[in-house]
């Protein structure tokens, strides 16, 4: 069988105004992810990245480490929902605030409610079934250029994650809703492909964060 790592980007700069970027400790975050992988004996035939600077910045720390020549191949379709959009057409527009994450946090969370629960009525630039549709052709597509027993590493981020993670349990709204809060910077989510589809066989991995460098755990 096959296996797909799904790596969240490092830590960004929450409540910055040049948000999408990684702080200094997300550069460190990859840096651990990669030497992870490494001593995991890792081996990939391909790479994906979103577009977004914090993904395609994780991406070349990880594969840095890993001795990847070859940058990871950018496919928007990986990228995260936007969440200013959201949160401006579902939660007031409330800004993000560095002082209050966990009431950010908050107001996010309903308005992803309300996101998905408008479906296609939803007056946001992306519609949740049309963010479901691009994440799961992404992942569908990537997929298909498998060979028996090759493997992908993929750099994306939260929500992506969730609701991947989601959809292979039979619920993807769950998963955007749920799983999407509790994944941690850097964390690694494993899916394995065979005969039988595509099974999730790991969530969130983050012990590679333990110990002396339990520093660099983040959500946000």
């Amino acid at each position: 069988m096959g296996a797909i790592y799904l790596i969240r980007h490092g830590q960004a700069n929450f409540g910055e105004a040049d948000y999408d970027r990684l702080s200094a400790l997300g550069v460190e975050q990859g840096a651990v992810v990669g030497a992870e992988l490494l001593r995991r004996d890792v081996r990939f035939t391909e790479a994906r990245s979103g577009s977004l600077v914090r993904q395609r910045k994780t991406a070349e720390t990880v594969l840095d480490w890993l001795g990847s020549k070859a940058p990871a191949k950018e496919d928007p379709r990986w990228n995260e929902y936007d969440h200013v959009d959201i949160v401006a057409r579902h939660g007031g527009g409330v800004p993000q605030d560095a002082t209050d994450s966990r009431g950010y946090q908050a107001i996010l969370d309903t308005a992803l409610g309300e996101w998905i629960g408008a479906a296609e009525d939803s007056p946001c630039a992306e519609t949740w079934p049309a963010f479901l549709a691009r994440v799961s052709g992404a992942l569908e597509d990537l997929i298909s250029l498998l060979g028996k027993g090759e493997s992908a590493v993929v750099f994306t981020s939260g929500g992506v994650i969730g609701t991947v993670a989601g959809q292979l349990l039979g619920t993807p709204d769950a998963g955007l809703l749920r799983l999407n809060r509790v994944t941690v910077n850097g964390g690694i989510t494993k899916l394995v492909s065979g005969r039988s589809g595509v099974s999730l066989v790991s969530f969130n991995e983050h012990s590679h964060f333990d110990g002396r460098v339990s520093r660099l755990l983040t959500y946000r």
